[in-house]
């Protein structure tokens, strides 16, 4: 039986999931950067010290780059506390630049025991292509490849060290970034963000630079170039049903009213794809599904993370969608076409909350940031009802999740203590989220939570 202080434990740690999820220290709607960065900061702090064994095990998670940096970073920088293995597993998870980012981390604040440079050998020597970061990424390289005192050989230590002391590379990608300072045709070689550069040293005009690079965009390229492109007349060929789903919703949110509704036909095709695809095997097995969505003038975001809510509920309904045997999705805008929606308004989520709950669904998923405010205070006291009075058990499934974590109360903010709350950065999380909630709710306790985070990992290392 789990004590009070395991208790505890459990609370501490699922408060500081849901933050490692939801924040990445940038501004939100309701605190400035600065005011996530210190929040964020003491809760790495306060849970490191407490609790390292849990604190470098949440790298199992679906925790978001930034934050499994800084758990990477703070692990590494004392001797003998985490798993190397699970290291190493979420750095292979991280996106490249994310990596040399952690790597220049590492360096500034002189972390440079052996197992930090083994762990930048052995991800530098699993690289597919470490020519090709060494061209797009040659700053990065060179510091992380000074500061685990590595010797690479052959043309690559020239090529970092000593770019021009060879007349040619018989590498490719060298050799092409080595003629593209006075080859116009040789940038078209490079990948798009060097290429770039080139082309404005040399005057190339943006359309023609467009069109003959076109081939060497990766798929986040050709979505993020998509819509500019097309003003010029060109296509990027662009995959939107192979983008990740909230990716996905929020360059759909970005696009005019009107060009939404021309393309409504290929980007709702595209979003139930994607969502299709992320449901796999679970796809038609949730039974009976309401969701209440935010849409209020809060999911706007912030002028850095423009429109995130809202995107990551465009997702989720998506994907709620497509997990589930019957699915009503309420927005709290009263909107009918999820394509449409737009951040305007209060948030009346209480209203909406019993709108949904008046045909017992077998489920009830919120996606909102928890300011409920029309009037304020109504969602909280519906669900209590609801729990205490009306289904005391526990017939219909509630869980929160918020893509929002708030700086004043060092976690997502929630809207009863009578429903589990979860911070959600990715609508692919969602179905782990959902399983992790049920930990809120005090049914389980530290040695379940334990276990689940060894699974995790167990599960990482499968992979």
């Amino acid at each position: 039986m789990d004590t009070y202080a395991d208790l505890i434990e459990c609370e501490d740690v699922l408060l500081f999931a849901n933050a490692a999820i939801t924040s990445t220290g940038q501004r939100e709607f309701h605190s400035a950067a600065g005011e996530q960065r210190l929040s964020l900061g003491f809760l790495h702090r306060y849970i490191h010290g407490n609790y390292p064994d849990l604190y470098a095990a949440t790298l199992a998670l679906d925790i978001n780059d930034h934050n499994a940096a800084l758990i990477i970073a703070t692990v590494l920088a004392h001797p003998g506390q985490g798993d190397g293995r699970l290291i190493a597993r979420r750095l292979a998870r991280m996106s490249p630049p994310r990596v040399y980012r952690l790597f220049q981390r590492l360096r500034h604040d002189g972390v440079n025991n052996r197992r930090t440079r083994a762990l930048v050998r052995d991800w530098l020597a699993g690289r597919p292509d470490l020519a090709f970061d060494a061209v797009k990424y040659r700053a990065a390289v060179k510091s992380a490849v000074r500061h685990a005192h590595l010797r690479l050989p052959g043309e690559l230590g020239d090529f970092l060290f000593a770019p021009f002391s060879r007349a040619r590379y018989e590498t490719p990608v060298l050799e092409a970034w080595r003629r593209a300072h006075y080859d116009k045709a040789a940038l078209y070689e490079l990948p798009y963000t060097v290429a770039e550069g080139f082309a404005a040293r040399h005057g190339i005009k943006r359309t023609l630079f467009l069109e003959r690079i076109a081939p060497k965009l990766t798929r986040l390229e050709r979505l993020r170039l998509a819509e500019s492109a097309s003003k010029d007349g060109l296509d990027t060929q662009a995959d939107l049903a192979a983008m990740p789903l909230v990716r996905l919703a929020s360059y759909v949110m970005a696009l005019p009213a009107d060009t939404r509704m021309r393309r409504r036909a290929e980007l709702v095709g595209a979003l139930r794809a994607a969502a299709a695809r992320v449901a796999g095997a679970r796809a038609g097995t949730w039974g009976s599904v309401a969701a209440v969505l935010d849409d209020s003038f809060s999911s706007f975001g912030s002028p850095v993370k423009k429109r995130r809510p809202l995107a990551v509920a465009l997702a989720c309904h998506y994907l709620l969608e497509a997990l589930a045997g019957s699915y009503r999705g309420l927005w709290l805008s009263l909107r009918t076409d999820p394509l449409q929606t737009r951040p305007s308004g209060p948030t009346p989520l209480g209203q909406r909350v019993l709108d949904a709950l008046e045909a017992r669904p077998g489920m009830l998923v919120i996606v909102s940031d928890g300011w409920d405010n029309a009037p304020p205070g109504l969602a909280g006291e519906v669900l209590r009802v609801w729990r205490r009075k009306l289904d005391p058990g526990g017939d219909v499934g509630i869980v929160h999740v918020n893509p929002v974590y708030d700086a004043d109360q060092f976690d997502v903010r929630r809207l009863s203590p009578m429903v589990p709350t979860a911070g959600i950065r990715d609508a692919e999380d969602l179905p782990a989220l959902v399983e992790l909630a049920r930990f809120a709710e005090g049914r389980t306790g530290l040695g379940e939570l334990r276990a689940y985070l060894a699974d995790r990992a167990a599960q990482l290392e499968a992979r």
